[in-house]
């Protein structure tokens, strides 16, 4: 199973959810050109407020990736694990797995809100984007438009 995946982590604070911030923030690519990739490595991408959202490249292995991948059939399932069950928002029913044939792509949005124990430190929030390709793809892939696009981002107050 040739598999293509991106996984880019956004990262920010409380002081980074308004204004010119927050303008910043939702500027940040959700997509980038893909490296050459060792078999089963994925091309992962952090973001953070602290240095203005530039991005920081590094490879992982596909363990150490959120999410679940499975070829039936010649397709592949793909289904983002989600990280915590005590970050915000609550996701009670999800969407299912996606099945992409051979040369699709799918971008996958989830988001978190986190705080402290005591809430001490006040909240912190990231969003994982997950670029998926099934088959033989180009490293530009994930510039253009998803064959499937899941936004399972919801309110974080």
């Amino acid at each position: 199973m040739e598999t293509t995946v991106q996984w880019i982590r956004t990262s920010w604070t409380k002081q980074c959810r308004g204004g010119e911030a927050a303008a910043r923030r939702n500027a940040a690519p959700v997509g980038f050109t893909v490296p050459q990739l060792p078999p089963a490595s994925a091309h992962a991408v952090r973001m953070h407020e602290r240095d203005g959202f530039a991005p920081h490249e590094s490879r992982e292995h596909l363990r150490a990736v959120d999410v679940r991948l499975r070829e039936v059939d010649g397709r592949l399932l793909v289904l983002p694990r989600v990280k915590s069950l005590h970050a915000v928002p609550p996701r009670p029913r999800r969407p299912p797995a996606v099945r992409l044939a051979p040369g699709q792509w799918v971008r996958w949005h989830l988001n978190y809100r986190f705080s402290s124990a005591a809430g001490v430190r006040g909240w912190t929030y990231w969003m994982d984007t997950f670029n998926i390709a099934h088959g033989p793809v180009g490293n530009d892939v994930f510039l253009s438009t998803p064959a499937v696009l899941v936004d399972e981002r919801g309110p974080l107050r």
